[in-house]
């Protein structure tokens, strides 16, 4: 179990903070406004409007795969072992 804990982690990690950078370019205005989750610009080129739509798939990335490894697969283990 103590795998499925450490992908779980590792994938969490990453995916959160790639979410956090891209939070932090582009929808922290200033200092002493809302950071990290404040409003997405409305005059972003492509390279923005790309890495919106990146921020937003690391962030569901992070809690699905946070959801499958931690929850999901020790549930099918264990339903597995219930059936035997």
């Amino acid at each position: 179990m103590a795998d499925e804990f450490a992908k779980g982690l590792g994938i969490a990690t990453t995916a959160g903070l790639a979410w956090m950078v891209l939070s932090g370019w582009y929808t922290t205005p200033g200092f002493e406004d809302t950071q990290l989750i404040g409003e997405v610009p409305g005059n972003l080129d492509m390279y923005g409007s790309f890495a919106i739509l990146l921020r937003e798939a690391f962030f569901w990335f992070a809690i699905s795969a946070m959801v499958f490894f931690w929850v999901l697969v020790p549930a099918m283990r264990k339903f597995q072992q219930a059936r035997t």
